[in-house]
């Protein structure tokens, strides 16, 4: 099958495909005149992929995560272990937006919202934090 038809199975854009071939993550045979035809399980890895994607792994979780599926002898543990790292990954990032959220929620709280050109949040923006305390 073609990139357009993979692209219809998987809920892939067919630029992100040609990406992931580029990448190595499938391996598409090419035809006599040079078109990429796709297998059912270059579509079964691509949907693999797109479902890691979509919890937030990296490429090259994603690559493992292939790796640890191609691999009959696998330990789960293995699996278990890549998915708890990217709990923590997930766990530090929350704690950044929670972090940002309340920065930028005192600024807006210390920002008067009227017509004078004095705004906490530009001047921290800035760099410029001594002026916002006048």
């Amino acid at each position: 099958m073609n990139v357009n038809k993979v692209a219809s199975l998987t809920g892939l854009p067919a630029k992100t495909i040609r990406y992931y071939e580029d990448i190595g993550l499938v391996s598409p045979q090419r035809s006599d005149n040079g078109y990429r035809v796709f297998a059912e399980r270059d579509v079964r890895r691509l949907q693999f992929v797109g479902r890691a994607r979509s919890l937030g792994f990296s490429l090259d979780d994603c690559r493992l995560l292939l790796g640890l599926w191609d691999d009959r002898e696998r330990a789960s543990s293995e699996v278990r272990a890549l998915a708890r790292q990217h709990i923590g990954d997930i766990d530090r990032k929350l704690a950044e937006l929670r972090d940002m959220r309340r920065t930028l929620s005192e600024l807006v709280q210390s920002c008067h919202g009227d017509d004078r050109p004095d705004c906490p949040i530009i001047q921290t923006l800035s760099g410029d934090e001594t002026s916002a305390e006048e």
